[in-house]
């Protein structure tokens, strides 16, 4: 039983190499590469007569296998070697079609989920509005759910919602490569620092967390240290990875739902004052004026500001 790698002989393919499988009369697939050694590789699905000739057979590697057997959506197989032993080819779904992808256990998370994610409406909201920063250049659309999205520019993050004019929650979208590059190169501090003024502020990442010690441009220590120190930093401003750009777009359409629900209880149970509260310098002036004695600099007795809410009341 051995599994077979071959040179494609299609020169107009984007696959270079033709995969066949032992299972069956045989499957044969076209391929990116002949082991999926640092990602998961597509495969697409050919015809048992797309196999080569023997005599137009330009063989790469063949592998003794001791498994390669199929179990639901996955065909398992072993290779009767100590090194890449395990490998699976996992028949999924995306982008509303069925699709084939080859992994390894280090690659297996990079892997496109066979999960699909809900239609419900997040925490009940009939629709929701989401403003997208002018400068995003390709924004989440939130296809299947009941989102209108406005462009505006944003002082901050990707997306955001408002309420009463105020902004009060945003998300940042990174890839992965621009995380690091952020991060390796100070922006990415900057960022947080004003994400971190906002009522409720994320990052998402649409990719797994597994993906940053799987770098060659830079030390993966770098920057697993370089995250954990801007946690610290800033508590209130999650990181949250995500395996695939659909989930990450899942996840921010429900976190700000559930923003949206947040601020809106908030305003009901700490309505905003009906006039705006002074600063220390205009509530000495206030003081003075009705006789209050204060000193001339530092901090205010706390009954100075009791006094000036009281004569702010209606009177009854």
């Amino acid at each position: 039983m051995e599994l077979v790698i071959a040179r494609n002989p299609d020169p107009d393919s984007r696959l270079p190499y033709l995969l066949r499988l032992p299972l069956g009369e045989g499957l044969v697939f076209a391929t990116k590469d002949t082991w999926p050694r640092t990602s998961a590789l597509y495969c697409h699905p050919l015809p048992l007569d797309a196999w080569p000739h023997d005599d137009t057979l330009d063989e790469v590697e063949k592998v003794k296998l001791r498994v390669c057997d199929r179990r639901g959506a996955a065909i398992d197989i072993v290779a009767d070697r100590t090194r890449e032993s395990r490998t699976q080819i996992v028949f999924t779904h995306a982008r509303g079609r069925q699709m084939v992808f080859w992994q390894s256990p280090r690659t297996r998370k990079q892997s496109r989920p066979d999960v699909r994610t809900p239609t419900a409406r997040a925490a009940g909201i009939s629709e929701l509005e989401i403003l997208v920063d002018a400068h995003e250049k390709y924004p989440y659309k939130f296809p299947q759910q009941a989102v209108t999205t406005t462009r505006k520019a944003l002082t901050c993050g990707d997306y955001a919602i408002m309420l009463n004019d105020r902004t009060i929650a945003a998300v940042e979208r990174k890839t992965m490569a621009d995380l690091i590059g952020s991060l390796t190169g100070g922006r990415l501090r900057y960022a947080l620092a004003d994400l971190a003024a906002l009522p409720r502020a994320a990052v998402v990442v649409e990719e797994p967390y597994s993906k940053v010690f799987a770098q060659d441009r830079v030390r993966p220590a770098l920057v697993a240290d370089g995250l954990a120190e801007l946690q610290i930093a800033w508590p209130g401003v999650p990181i949250v990875f995500c395996d695939t750009r659909k989930l990450a777009e899942e996840w921010t359409y429900r976190w700000l739902s559930a923003a949206r629900v947040w601020a809106g209880q908030e305003a009901t149970l700490n309505p905003e004052p009906s006039e705006p509260e002074p600063s220390t310098k205009e509530l000495r002036a206030w003081a003075r004026g009705e006789g209050i004695d204060v000193p001339e600099r530092g901090r205010l007795r706390p009954e100075v500001l009791a006094a000036w809410r009281a004569a702010q009341m209606p009177a009854s």
